[in-house]
């Protein structure tokens, strides 16, 4: 054995055995020249504290209730495989609270306008749709339903509503409150961001009977039960029918300054919400499914200041759960006794937005420029220093547990390449003409400012490298931070030039609300990006029923996107927990949005 490959094999044994931090294994490794991939395949095996890895679900796993004549699991029965699969322990006590740490506030309690992880923090312990997320392979499962039936006509679905269901203020639930829900997401005035998948994929609609409701879909579609019932939340009929949509930001029920109208069929109520400060859900008793009866009195999301506040409420007892720890104190808090952290792949990725509305800038038309800027982003040390190899540098639009995942097939590889981005950028006619640093085109020169959210420490770090970057090839790039939901009103009035987020799909890869034409209102396409190339292959993807083939359109509609770049997605990002080792039978993971959570009906403290 060389005396390299012995310390190559000492330096993995001491990571492995946690004699090491992630920062000196990454530098040893990278010292001894060990390839990148082997490197966060090591890291990916020693994720800190993880729950059991969920497999990535591929194309081919066949969901009960989406062939011809079939029909889904039952409630009951999808719950007995849960307890299956997870490691549930029946808890030891009951009662008490769980509080959720979060750097930003709620924006809405109305159920149809939540579009932010944060509001869906409480919102999705409140409201449900018809179809909800299978934490254990992503896939669709039943949410308030008790089942589903598809025709042998392959798009007529019949949805069987729990007959014991209720609203929070006693109301039976009736399909009648699913019309009004459909009919709510559909109607413009509403503003829901899910407005276009619903539409795209949604023939036609009808009350059978009080517990039963149709929805037909346009062909059969692949992604049908996330992007129609999966989409619409389910809202009460009697507490929303009288009040004009338009208004419904700012009612009460929305604001939550009237408690009684904050009406919802989850496992939690609403109790109370103090801007600024904190929201609080509490059990609900009457819930009809009595195996997700929670266990804890209360959930409450207390806002803190920044992500340090989070982790220090987390260390002092005064927060139970922290979303998303820094990717520089993951090591540090998992070390620290009575805290553990859960790490995992996820949906999530960061990108950037630009605005290509000519009516708003004129900077971003030509693609050359957008591709010019990507060039010029060293995302691979945005991996390294800034995420401490918690994600990996994004290659396509498909993140990792997505089943149209395939680096190796974008035929584009964006590296860290400034000598190609000057190049591409004296092509689109932007030279620095007077020496000043700053190229220009047409008198203009090339200056623009990038939004981003307010007290996120890796959104500075990052923000402040690119603008290096980006001055290192001529352009002048200005970050603004701005509060959270002021960056909402932002990008929902189109007015910015560029700006950066973090999104999740689910893992059936449909991206069609985000880049297709139609999604630029009712959609998430702020970009006003359009190419009806990707339009016809989304359609394709969308009917397509053999897993690889449609596998193979997904791949083309990444590459396209990856040759346009209205967005610059930057990284694919791991997910780091922190929570309180009292808690009991957290199991979170990245599967779908929201797949965080899923578990807090069953979670219960020990004493």
């Amino acid at each position: 054995m060389s005396d390299r490959t012995e310390r190559v094999n000492e330096l993995f044994a001491a990571w492995h055995a946690r004699k090491i931090g992630r920062r000196q294994f990454i530098q040893g490794a990278t010292a001894l020249g060990v390839s990148s991939l082997a490197i966060q395949s090591a890291l990916r095996q020693r994720s800190v504290g993880a729950q059991e890895a969920t497999p990535s679900p591929g194309a081919a796993i066949e969901v009960p209730g989406t062939t011809p004549g079939s029909r889904s699991l039952t409630l009951a029965e999808h719950n007995q495989r849960l307890r299956q699969h997870f490691p549930y322990e029946e808890p030891a006590n009951t009662g008490g609270q769980v509080i959720y740490a979060s750097s930003s506030d709620l924006q809405t309690l109305q159920g149809l306008l939540i579009a932010d992880s944060v509001s869906n923090l409480i919102g999705g312990r409140i409201f449900e749709s018809l179809i909800a997320g299978n934490p254990i392979d992503g896939l669709p499962a039943p949410g308030l339903l008790e089942y589903w039936e598809l025709a042998e006509d392959g798009v007529t679905y019949t949805f069987h509503l729990p007959q014991n269901a209720k609203w929070h203020d006693g109301t039976p639930i009736t399909a009648e409150d699913v019309l009004f829900s459909y009919d709510m997401t559909l109607n413009e005035a509403v503003n829901t961001s899910y407005r276009s998948s619903v539409l795209d994929s949604t023939e036609s609609y009808r009350v059978i009977d009080d517990y039963t409701f149709e929805i037909k879909s346009k062909g059969r579609l692949v992604t049908f039960l996330f992007d129609s019932p999966g989409s619409v939340v389910i809202i009460p009929k009697h507490i929303w029918e009288s009040v004009p949509p338009e208004n419904w930001a700012n009612d009460p029920g929305a604001t939550g300054e009237d408690p009684s109208r904050v009406v919802g069929s989850g496992p939690f109520k609403f109790k109370e919400w103090v801007i600024g400060d904190h929201a609080t859900v509490v059990r609900n008793p009457d819930y009809y499914d009595p195996m997700n009866i929670p266990v804890i009195d209360e959930f409450i999301v207390r806002v803190v200041p920044d992500t340090a506040a989070e982790i220090q409420a987390l260390r002092a007892g005064e927060a139970d759960i922290i979303g998303t720890i820094a990717f520089s104190q993951v090591e540090d808090v998992a070390n620290t006794e009575g805290l553990e952290v859960a790490v995992f792949p996820t949906t999530t990725f960061w990108y950037y937005m630009y605005n290509l509305d000519p009516e708003k800038t004129t900077l971003f038309q030509d693609k050359r420029v957008r591709q010019a800027l990507f060039w010029a982003i060293d995302r691979q040390a945005i991996v390294d220093n800034i995420t401490f190899g918690y994600a990996e540098v994004a290659r396509g639009t498909q993140p990792r547990v997505s089943v149209g995942y395939a680096p190796d097939e974008i035929e584009t590889n964006y590296t860290y390449d400034p000598e190609r981005a000057r190049q591409l950028l004296e092509e689109a006619g932007w030279v620095d003409s007077d020496g000043d640093g700053v190229r220009e085109k047409d008198g203009q020169k090339f200056e623009v400012e990038w939004l981003s959210v307010a007290g996120i420490a890796e959104y500075e770090q990052m923000l402040a490298a690119i603008q290096q970057w980006w001055a290192d090839i001529g352009v002048a790039m200005t970050p603004t931070f701005i509060d959270f939901p002021t960056l909402l009103d932002r990008m929902d009035a189109y007015d910015f030039q560029i700006m950066n987020l973090a999104f999740s799909w689910n893992i059936y890869g449909d991206q069609g609300p985000m880049f297709r034409c139609d999604a630029y209102e009712g959609g998430f396409n702020r970009m006003k990006y359009c190419n009806p190339e990707w339009d016809q292959l989304d359609d394709m993807q969308k009917v397509e029923l053999d897993p690889e083939r449609r596998r193979q359109i997904l791949i083309q509609q990444a590459n396209i996107i990856n040759e346009d770049l209205p967005v610059g997605i930057l990284v694919f990002r791991d997910n780091r927990m922190g929570y309180n080792a009292r808690l009991k039978n957290f199991f979170p993971n990245g599967l779908f949005s929201g797949s965080e959570l899923w578990s807090t009906p069953w979670l219960w403290l020990e004493q």
